[in-house]
């Protein structure tokens, strides 16, 4: 066994295993950076998305209406799907 491990530290590392760390470091780097950019731009999207509403909304209004009101207890009620249920 003291061979093998001998053996072992003699051998020469791959030179890609000397650039796996810096490799992994700078992708690391690059999702952060590309996280935060994502976030900065939904931040960016919800803030166009609420002032474009409520610029429409303010802007284009309609004009008011009255409502007529709604009287269930005269005979010829609108809410009543049938003549059957007419009161009188």
């Amino acid at each position: 066994m003291e061979e093998e491990f001998r053996k072992l530290n003699a051998a020469a590392l791959p030179s890609t295993l000397d650039a796996l760390d810096d490799r992994v470091l700078a992708a690391l780097a690059v999702r952060k950076s590309e996280a935060s950019a994502t976030r900065r731009m939904m931040a960016v999207a919800a803030f166009f998305s609420l002032s474009g509403g409520m610029v429409a909304g303010s802007a284009l209004m309609p004009s008011a209406v009255a409502a007529s009101p709604l009287t269930p207890l005269i005979s010829a009620s609108p809410l009543a799907p049938s003549s059957l249920l007419d009161a009188r």
